[in-house]
């Protein structure tokens, strides 16, 4: 049938009809929160690129977490650490006292039924910003999955429910997996930042987890964001080396493959709505030029209809809280 016996507007006439047919909804069971610790006692320090993000003391964190889980049921968080020193290969956070294991250990203790997703990446916590230990003026694969698979084990003693690798370097998921294994954590999931593309929407984040490189990019280690077919391969890989969940970052940029990726595997797919993409849409809500609440539940919308099934955003706290509001209005 074709118009004028068919016509699509008539599923669009009013809001009960369009909410009933809508295909794509986004909801909290679907948001991952990022949180940034630092060490410290009642510390909250803005982050200038990013309003309404911070650096948390850990008893602050756990205040923040509590209400954030009180006022929109978000009980998911990815922790990123602000160490006091830092060392030529993120050896500093391979210690059991370092500032995430502890404020895992601590959020657990206060919030038993939070589920703690616990960042794998050494760009924190090297003098030189790099994802790892630099021989040769770049960063060498092997000695680098060394230290990613002990800083995975002191995470995971520490009580993280999944780990997720950031860094890129090749084969870390396999390593990362064996030594979870031998060392009896078979039941730790790895949500592999399978995807992740040198790109310039991090900028933001480099500020917040002052991680910004000191010397050259990550072009060698991080995805080369013309391509497309590599990234079926890196998703391949990691299924391969025991990964249980896939990432594709940054997201909006990137929606044709986060697509493609969801058509390719059937294990969950992540997208990481990344520090750039939140803060332009702050920088022009507060000039005035979009609607703030509009554009964000278009952009989560884009990327879960994309295919993710989980999405990490900067915006999910505000996006529960402004969908509440519309709820109570109706």
């Amino acid at each position: 049938m074709t118009f004028p016996v068919t016509r699509l507007r008539r599923l669009r006439k009013n809001s009960t009809i369009r909410n009933m047919v809508r295909e794509t909804e986004v909801t909290g069971d679907d948001l991952i929160m990022p949180y940034f610790v630092c060490t410290g006692r009642n510390i909250k320090k803005g982050v200038a690129s990013m309003p309404g993000i911070y650096h948390y003391s850990i008893d602050l964190l756990i205040k923040e977490v509590n209400k954030m889980i009180k006022d929109t049921g978000i009980n998911k968080i990815l922790l990123f650490g602000i160490p006091d020193e830092k060392d030529d290969e993120g050896l500093v956070a391979c210690d059991f006292e370092a500032v995430v294991p502890n404020a895992i250990r601590k959020l657990k203790e206060a919030i038993p039924h939070i589920l703690i997703i616990a960042d794998v990446c050494n760009c924190e916590y090297t003098t030189h910003g790099h994802c790892g230990t630099i021989v040769d003026e770049d960063v060498d694969n092997d000695l680098t999955v060394n230290t990613l698979v002990a800083q995975s084990l002191i995470l995971a003693e520490a009580g993280a429910d999944i780990l997720a690798p950031s860094d890129m370097m090749d084969g870390r998921v396999d390593a990362i997996r064996k030594g979870l294994d031998n060392g009896g954590f078979q039941q730790v999931p790895i949500m592999s930042y399978s995807v992740k593309y040198a790109s310039a929407f991090y900028g933001p984040f480099r500020e917040a987890a002052q991680s910004t490189p000191q010397f050259g990019d990550r072009s060698t280690y991080q995805m080369n964001f013309s391509n497309r077919k590599e990234a079926m391969r890196e998703i391949a890989e990691d299924i391969k080396e025991g990964a249980d969940i896939v990432m594709v970052k940054p997201a909006l940029s990137y929606l044709d493959i986060v697509r493609e990726c969801a058509n390719f595997t059937n294990i969950p797919v992540a997208a990481y709505n990344v520090s750039g993409e939140y803060s332009m849409v702050k920088a022009a809500a507060e000039m005035g030029w979009v609607d703030e609440t509009k554009i964000v539940e278009e952009i989560l919308t884009s990327i879960k209809r994309a295919g993710a099934d989980i999405i990490i955003s900067y915006h999910a706290i505000d996006f529960v809280l402004s969908m509440k509001k519309q709820q109570r209005r109706v």
